[in-house]
Formats: C-alpha cells, sequence, structure tokens
C-alpha cells in the first residue's frame, strides 16, 4: 500500500495537533490547580497563561505566514516543537508569576509556528486539490486532543507532578513532534513561474481583495469571540439559567459530538456544494441557537439545540478558517493570508474569556447570551456581505 506525501503530512499533522493543543490550551484544565497551589497564583493568573499565549502568537502571526509562503512548513513547524520543547520545560522550572507567564509567552511563539494555522497552510501546499478534505480529516483528529491529554495528565500527574508531567511534555515534542515535522511536511514550496515571481514582489491587493479580506477578517473574529469564550463559561452560563449541575454537565457534552459529526459530513459531502454555502449555514446557525436560548434557555430542549448550534457551527468553522481563504485567495499567497487573519483572532481569542467572564460576574448568564447573541449576528451580516462580494467558492 502507497501512502501518499498528503496522507503521511495529514497523519502526522494529526498527531503533532493532538500533542500541541493537549500539552498547552487544554493543560491547565487538569494541571492547573496544582499549579495555582505550588507557585501561589491565583486561578485567573494560571489560565491567564492562556491569553498570553493567544495574544503573542497573533503578534507573530502575520510574518510566520510569509514566511510559510517562502520556505514551506518543515522547518518552521520543526522549530516550532523545539520552542514547545523548551518552553515546556522551563515552565517546569517556574517560581512564580514572572517565570510562568514569559514560558507562556514563549509558547505564543511556538503556536504560531507549528499550531493550527501552520498546520493548514502545510496541507494546502501538500495536499493541492485535496486540501478542503485533508484539512477537514485535521479538524475531525484534532478534536480528539482532550478525550487523549485530560486523562493523560491526571494519570501522569499522580506519579510524577505536575513538572514531571511538563517535562514529559517536553520530550514528546522534542523526540516525537519535531521529527514528525522534519519527515512528513514539504520543504520549499514548489511553485510555478508566477508563483515564483510573486514570492519576490506580490502584487498590491485590489480594492475588491481588501473588500473580501476585511469581511472575511470580520467573521472570523467575531466568530473567534464566541468560540473561545462562550466554552469556557458554558457550564456557568447553563447553571444560570436555571439547569441543574448534572442536566448543565450533560448539555455542555453533547457540544464535542456535534462538532465531530459536522466535520465528518463536511469531509465525506463537501466536495459536493461550495465552501460559501458551508459558511452561510455555519454563521446562520450560531445566532438562531444563541438567540432561541436567549429567549428560553431554562427549557432543556431550547438549551439543547443552542448548545447543538454551537458544535455545528464551531465544527464548521475549524475547517472553514483555512479552506475559505485557500478557495477566495489560492495557494500562492495562503499562508501571508491566513497569518493576517490570525492577527485579530488571536487578539480576539485572548481577549474574550476574561471579558464574558466579567459579563457572567455582572449581568448574569443573559448578559452573556445577549453579548455572544450580537457577536454572532454580526459574524453572520459580515458572511453574508462576502459571499455577496465574493459569490459561490468552491
Amino acid at each position: 500500500m502507497i501512502v501518499t506525501p498528503a496522507a503521511k503530512a495529514t497523519i502526522g499533522l494529526g498527531l503533532t495537533q493532538i500533542v500541541g493543543w493537549g500539552t498547552t490550551f487544554l493543560m491547565p484544565s487538569v494541571l492547573g490547580r496544582h499549579i495555582e497551589r505550588d507557585l501561589g497564583l491565583p486561578s485567573e493568573i494560571v489560565y491567564g497563561g492562556i491569553t498570553v499565549m493567544f495574544g503573542v502568537g497573533a503578534l507573530f502571526a502575520p510574518r510566520v505566514g510569509r514566511l510559510l509562503d517562502r520556505t514551506g512548513a518543515r522547518s518552521v513547524m520543526t522549530v516550532g516543537s523545539i520552542v514547545y520543547a523548551l518552553s515546556l520545560a522551563a515552565l517546569s522550572f517556574s517560581q512564580g508569576l514572572a517565570t510562568y507567564l514569559l514560558c507562556w509567552a514563549a509558547m505564543g511563539i511556538a503556536s504560531t509556528l507549528a499550531l493550527n494555522t501552520p498546520a493548514s497552510i502545510a496541507l494546502a501546499q501538500v495536499a493541492g486539490a485535496r486540501a478542503r478534505q485533508a484539512i477537514a480529516v485535521l479538524a475531525i483528529v484534532g478534536g480528539f486532543a482532550s478525550t487523549v491529554f485530560w486523562p493523560v495528565s491526571e494519570a501522569l500527574e499522580v506519579f510524577f507532578g505536575w513538572r514531571g508531567v511538563l517535562l514529559i511534555y517536553a520530550a514528546i515534542h522534542l523526540l516525537v513532534c519535531a521529527p514528525v515535522h522534519l519527515l512528513t511536511l514539504p520543504g520549499r514550496v514548489k511553485a510555478g513561474p508566477q508563483a515564483a515571481a510573486g514570492a519576490t514582489a506580490a502584487p498590491a491587493p485590489s480594492d475588491h481583495t481588501r473588500r473580501i479580506f476585511l469581511l472575511l477578517a470580520i467573521a472570523f473574529s467575531c466568530g473567534a469571540f464566541i468560540f473561545t469564550g462562550f466554552i469556557v463559561h458554558a457550564i456557568g452560563v447553563l447553571r444560570g439559567l436555571g439547569h441543574d449541575p448534572a442536566s448543565a454537565l450533560l448539555l455542555a457534552s453533547l457540544i464535542g459530538p456535534a462538532q465531530v459529526a459536522v466535520r465528518l459530513i463536511e469531509l465525506v459531502f463537501g466536495h459536493r456544494y461550495a465552501i460559501s454555502s458551508s459558511a452561510l449555514f455555519a454563521a446562520a446557525v450560531l445566532p438562531l441557537g444563541l438567540g432561541l436560548a436567549l429567549l428560553a434557555g431554562g427549557n432543556f430542549a431550547i438549551a439543547l439545540l443552542c448548545l447543538v448550534a454551537y458544535g455545528i457551527a464551531n465544527g464548521l468553522k475549524a475547517v472553514l478558517r483555512a479552506t475559505l481563504p485557500l478557495a477566495l485567495f489560492g495557494r500562492a499567497q495562503f499562508g501571508t493570508y491566513l497569518g493576517r487573519l490570525a492577527l485579530p483572532q488571536g487578539i480576539v481569542s485572548a481577549a474574550a474569556p476574561p471579558v464574558l467572564a466579567a459579563v457572567m460576574a455582572n449581568y448574569g448568564a443573559e448578559g452573556v447570551l445577549g453579548l455572544t447573541f450580537i457577536v454572532a449576528t454580526v459574524a453572520f451580516a459580515a458572511t453574508v456581505l462576502l459571499v455577496r462580494t465574493s459569490g459561490p467558492v468552491r
């Protein structure tokens, strides 16, 4: 059986993305309370490391995107794995606030080099016309990061403590992820004469392209605010609407299956309809679900519809974040555009959890639902204008 370069890259990146998300973004959910105790830091600071990671990563994203267009993904993502290893190893020796946050800032640089956006760019470079399917597979596989790493982190902490767990994770990045990136990803991008000329002096974007980019940035950034912020407070919102703890946990647990289900549908049937149709559907279902919850979220069936709608929209957005820009802007400058789009998304992702926490504290669950409904409506309007401006894209 011959394994194609695209299949090899998809399998390799599936592994490294699970490790990347599981050892960083998802790590404080299990190890956070132990870090709080040993370093004497409040939980807001411990979880604030994630905010620092997103914020720093966003600042470096445009430059890294341009670098990926020029050099390919292999060396960039390999270096990213090494920086991850160094950051996690340093975090295992941290003794207080300054060193703790500095390590998360370093992980922000590593995430820009080796997590999510670079992985999508790598698949676009190696998979060509089948990039949409490859990115959908990667989104499905990446959704299992919490399933794998939450129990693994819990078990390892019992034997090695949180510092030992971080050292183990550093070793995995160095000894597993770095070689996988080095051996499975393409080096310098093979480009035709036109693309090669563009590498030295890319033409200035037209007003039409700028308008498309602006609308896409607004839609994606609004989505990032909701998807990063709401998930952190989902159980609290449900309890604030009157659901008992067991029901709230059950409802929140349905987000994951909804995400995976819609990604599987996108993988199997996505080639039959335009990417813009997926974008419109994802943008429409989210404010619909949030609006219903705002009106009657105390009802179990309505809350269920809201959470399933959220899961569907989030599941599609994980694929659309890469496939829609690829369809709109093409492969030649895909990394550049994806890096620029990552900047506002990273900033709002960093701000969303504390902003919604403040709204929750002052205005309750209804306040969170009201704000996210408004943001989702803005995202829907931007998506409608985007499709009208660009036309259907496949």
